[in-house]
């Protein structure tokens, strides 16, 4: 279930609950969660209902400005029913905990394990080593650039990639991706020690995800934390070019979470 990123900003500010979709049968039930880039969704409703029957105040909870745009955002696949989805956020990501807990010998035991077991399944022979070192070597290049480097084709990949992911070991970024500590803690016992040289998160809060336009911008400008974004100007990052309205509400948003404001604003309430 595709959202757009302003909307998921508002369903994790309260501000948007709802959801329509026309679907020839439903894409999701109540209680399915959602991984997004604001954490997780829940579905609380899954219902069939008349086109002709929304009202305005479920369009505006749906972060349509009216009932007229949400009207015509559903006059595409007419020939299908609409379908009112509730959504509500479910809190952060467990991923994210998972990819800080460093492992001890045993939990590395049963890691190791589980790469040996999708090797063993997997119709191209053993990958997950591999797959994990290119990681480790070249951390936010482009899934593309990496797939190409081990003669793969990106959309297997980018599935074998998640794979690792659901395991904590590596996290995917606006551009490209990097070993998370608990999988750099994987590869390294493997190794028998520390690989000398890797390249580590610049210290401070990492960005959030803000698209990867906004993400090389803020890059060619040296930008890599908030406590770096905080030093500039909200008008500044604005006028780069690829950083659009969204990537500087997300950066607003991660910013406030901390009591943080861009730079000549003040964090006081009015």
């Amino acid at each position: 279930m595709m959202i757009r990123p302003d909307t998921l900003v508002a369903i994790r500010a309260g501000d948007v609950d709802l959801a329509f979709r026309r679907w020839d049968r439903p894409r999701v039930v109540v209680g399915t969660r959602l991984r997004t880039r604001v954490g997780l969704l829940e579905v609380t409703s899954v219902d069939q209902v008349p086109a002709s029957r929304i009202t305005a105040d479920e369009a505006r909870r749906a972060g349509a400005k009216s009932l007229v745009e949400l009207r015509r955002m559903l006059e595409a696949k007419a020939d299908r029913p609409v379908w009112r989805v509730g959504l509500r956020h479910a809190g952060a990501d467990p991923r994210e905990e998972l990819r800080a807990t460093i492992p001890d010998a045993a939990e590395v035991a049963q890691i190791r394990e589980r790469l040996d077991r999708l090797d063993r399944a997997s119709s191209i022979g053993p990958w997950t080593r591999t797959t994990l070192a290119i990681i480790d070597r070249s951390p936010t290049v482009r899934a593309p650039e990496l797939a190409a480097e081990l003669g793969r084709d990106t959309p297997s990949f980018k599935r074998d990639v998640r794979k690792l992911k659901e395991l904590g070991l590596t996290e995917s970024l606006d551009i490209g991706y990097r070993l998370a500590p608990r999988g750099a803690a994987v590869v390294d016992a493997e190794a028998g020690a520390p690989r000398v040289g890797r390249a580590t998160a610049p210290d401070g809060t990492p960005l959030p995800r803000i698209g990867a336009p906004a993400t090389r911008a803020l890059r060619a400008e040296g930008i890599w934390t908030l406590e770096q974004v905080r030093d500039r100007t909200e008008s500044g990052l604005a006028a780069l070019h690829g950083v659009g309205p969204i990537a500087v509400r997300f950066l607003r948003e991660a910013l406030a979470e901390r009591g943080w404001t861009f730079a000549g604003q003040s964090n006081m309430p009015e």
